[in-house]
């Protein structure tokens, strides 16, 4: 290791923890660093139609029930995070809830919750758990409406970990004409 490194990261202090001093990407060591109960939890939203919204909500499209689909594909998403994405770490994850919030006009809202155990936080598997219940969704409205959207997808809160805890406040979902709306 390179005098300009840290031991816990291998990358040079104030940069990005997973590339090097010699730019190269690498899986940080979190063997250093202790357990602790850790959460995160992150939302996305779907987009779609009135019509789309309304067998969204009576379980009535064509391939079947759209939300309980999304949700097994979310926590499944969850549960293959480091398998999925580059230099995530394998996590004991001890709780996955992936929840809808339909809006009658023409969105849904999903909410994913990951809960841990361990030495790093469970951020990116929340955010793998609602893109992954997402994109189950969008395939599952897709023969229906195929200008559906996914968008704004974020962490809303993480707790645990020696950074602490932090959470903002839920988006209000802009509608296509800019404006806003709950």
């Amino acid at each position: 290791m390179s005098p300009d490194t840290t031991p816990e990261s291998g990358s040079e202090p104030g940069k990005l923890s997973h590339v090097r001093a010699d730019g190269s990407a690498h899986m940080v060591d979190v063997s250093a660093k202790a357990e602790t109960s850790r959460e995160a939890t992150a939302e996305a939203w779907v987009r779609t139609t009135e019509e789309v919204m309304a067998l969204v909500a009576s379980s009535g499209m064509p391939k079947g029930d759209a939300l309980a689909v999304a949700r097994i594909a979310g926590i499944m998403g969850a549960k293959k995070t480091s398998e999925l994405i580059p230099l995530c770490h394998p996590l004991p994850i001890s709780k996955v809830t992936v929840d809808f919030e339909l809006d009658t006009a023409d969105s849904v809202r999903i909410l994913a919750t990951v809960k841990t155990r361990g030495v790093t936080g469970v951020e990116m598997e929340a955010l793998t758990a609602v893109s992954t219940a997402a994109l189950a969704l969008y395939d599952m409205i897709k023969a229906v409406d195929k200008h559906a959207c996914i968008t704004d997808m974020r962490v809303l809160s993480k707790s645990g970990g020696k950074s602490g805890s932090w959470n903002i406040a839920p988006q209000q979902h802009p509608n296509p004409e800019g404006e806003i709306r709950a």
